[in-house]
């Protein structure tokens, strides 16, 4: 009876524990577990993962593929089976008069082009360099994405700091805010310094909010750039940071021309019209093909009677309306505005390399200075603070310090990630993810 009564005790004890459980994740205001920081490096492998617009590049290098095989089919015999059945009443002139046919047919057909001058080389040599143009098309499509999760992790990163920055500057005023209304009470100083620090602690408000606006939108951004519909709970973990020389502009842009994908893309699509030019002028000759065909005729079914034929085709074309010449001029066109468009090209790398090489000297010598005005403007605030408790400050003295402060981190938040852009954008502009 005594070991019943203890199993129904453990029972309900079991019972009340799950019961306390359920209670606390109904009431729980945050989750059990944490969700994961995500990290720069996991944010890239998962934009160069699943990301849509590389997954569109990859299946575009699936269809170069497939029309690489298409050209080379013209290299192989063509083969089909035929079976016909005709029935008819004709005149037959030998008899002088009309009579009646039927004729049963299956027969295997082969076609072989021997020799085309060059048609069918010029098409695969084309399918093959448009392969390869879209193979550079991914590897664009993966620097583009890598730059712009780059991007999105860094201004993630400022957003943050700036809330901080911002909330500090809050709890300063709310300190202000409540000296001034002791004061006040004390007979010290007049209303309208409680009213100012009042309107300047509302104000500091409204920046967190657009703050912290700022950040979710950068929360978006970064999502969006992934590829993926939101980050959830996960916050990004701010990579180590360090300083390294300036590299040489001279050697960065000799560098950036050797590797830019689009150049090399510029260069297969240039074979590409290069191949479509000798294709074209290719149908000012003949083509040579050999025909072979075995099977069975005969008036009844199944025909019983063997048939076969072997023979060669020459065609030589003459006169196509000058299409032949038409298409000449079009592929030396398309070719000629390659060439234009690589030396476009060519410009706009040294452009983006110049751009970002001079970001990084700019962001660089930002951050030496904003960092010894953060420390003076801190120095600034602390003092302006101090004299106002002390009752020989004014309100205004405050005010301006605690602006300048806030001015002062805005400015080295912005140099420190700035920066940072500015070497992703290098890396882009040199040709690497």
């Amino acid at each position: 009876m005594s070991d019943s009564r203890a199993e129904n005790h453990d029972v309900q004890i079991r019972k009340s524990i799950w019961l306390l459980f359920i209670l606390l994740l109904a009431v729980s205001p945050s989750p059990l577990f944490a969700a994961s920081p995500l990290s720069l490096d996991e944010a890239l492998v998962m934009a160069l993962k699943k990301h849509p617009q590389l997954l569109e590049a990859r299946e575009n290098v699936n269809g170069s593929e497939a029309r690489t095989g298409l050209a080379l089919a013209n290299y192989y015999p063509q083969i089909s089976v035929v079976a016909d059945w005709s029935k008819g009443r004709s005149y037959f002139g030998p008899l002088e008069r009309a009579i009646s046919t039927e004729v049963h047919t299956e027969a295997m057909y082969l076609k072989q082009t021997i020799y085309d001058f060059g048609r069918t080389k010029g098409a695969v040599d084309a399918a093959q360099s448009a392969r390869e143009a879209a193979a550079e098309t991914v590897a664009v499509a993966r620097q583009d994405i890598a730059l712009r999760v780059r991007i999105a992790f860094y201004l993630l990163l400022a957003a943050e700091k700036q809330v901080l920055a911002t909330g500090e500057t809050v709890r300063a005023r709310e300190a202000v805010f409540q000296q001034a209304q002791e004061f006040f009470s004390q007979g010290i100083r007049a209303k309208v310094e409680v009213s100012r620090a009042e309107a300047n602690l509302y104000a500091a408000r409204t920046a967190l909010i657009r703050a912290e606006n700022n950040r979710d939108l950068a929360r978006v951004e970064l999502a969006n750039a992934i590829g993926i519909p939101s980050l959830a709970d996960r916050q990004p973990v701010a990579p180590a940071i360090g300083s390294a020389p300036l590299p040489d502009e001279g050697q960065v842009l000799q560098e950036a021309i050797s590797r830019r994908s689009e150049l090399k893309q510029l260069d297969s699509l240039g074979s590409v019209a290069a191949a479509n030019f000798k294709t074209a002028r290719s149908g000012y000759l003949p083509i040579l093909s050999g025909t072979a065909s075995i099977g069975y005729a005969d008036r009844s079914f199944p025909p019983g009677d063997n048939v076969w034929g072997v023979g060669l085709n020459l065609t030589m074309p003459l006169f196509s309306g000058f299409s032949t010449r038409e298409q000449e001029k079009e592929s030396l066109a398309a070719l000629r505005g390659i060439e234009a468009r690589k030396n476009s090209v060519k410009l706009q790398v040294v452009k983006d390399v110049k751009f970002a090489w001079l970001g990084i000297r700019e962001a660089t010598d930002r951050i030496l200075s904003t960092e010894k005005e953060v420390a003076a403007a801190g120095e600034n605030q602390a003092l302006a603070m101090g004299r106002y408790q002390e009752g020989v400050g004014t309100i205004v003295e405050v005010t301006d310090a605690q602006a300048q402060a806030l001015d002062a981190d805005t400015a080295h938040i912005q140099a420190v990630y700035d920066y940072q852009i500015a070497l992703a954008r290098l890396d882009r502009a040199v040709g690497k993810e």
